[in-house]
């Protein structure tokens, strides 16, 4: 009788190890995917704080292009928008929208050239430059945790734990349409 008791809390305590290291496991994996969300939204808000700064340059030389300065200003507003909050598609339409805008804006430039020279205006595209490579190592870093994270939630044993870890499957940070091919600018 004393075996069957030890050998019943041998396996109690196994069992309840097991829930701890899958509840933690699966804790740890959607915390790693929340952490890469907000290194975008990071390089996001980095990329959005650039431009009225790139803006105030190309004002000076284009004053009549009103329109393509509204919809970069209305285009970053909307990035810091969706930054706030946790919906992916959202943040990737609000970045097309951004990056549609600012190839417009380059394109105004480019009827310039004593600002294509300026080096405000080339500092400043520099600095985009690198923001959009790091806008891209951060989209590809979530990926990859989101894709650990919906292995573990799809995967005997660990969707067993789901529910108790209040961890479900996440969405990936994809190109809205069109997106495929980076855009081109020329200066």
């Amino acid at each position: 009788m004393l075996i069957a008791i030890i050998v019943i809390v041998v396996v109690i305590v196994a069992l309840v190890g097991f829930v701890i290291v899958g509840f933690n496991k699966l804790r740890t994996t959607d915390i790693g995917a929340q952490e890469a969300l907000g290194g975008i939204d990071v390089q996001l808000t980095r990329r959005a704080d650039l431009i009225p700064n790139l803006v105030e340059t190309v004002k000076g030389y284009a004053a009549h292009e009103k329109g393509v300065f509204e919809e970069v200003t209305a285009a970053r507003a909307g990035v810091q928008a969706a930054a706030k909050g946790d919906d992916v598609p959202a943040k990737a339409a609000a970045d097309a929208r951004l990056q549609g805008a600012l190839v417009n804006l380059n394109a105004v430039a480019e009827n310039y050239p004593d600002l294509k020279a300026n080096q405000n205006f080339l500092d400043l595209q520099q600095q985009l430059a690198e923001t959009e490579n790091q806008i891209s190592f951060a989209r590809q870093y979530y990926n990859d945790a989101v894709a650990t994270l919906n292995k573990l939630t799809q995967t005997i044993p660990w969707m067993f734990f789901t529910g108790i870890a209040n961890v479900h499957k996440r969405d990936f940070y994809e190109a809205p349409d069109g997106q495929e091919v980076a855009p081109q600018v020329k200066f």
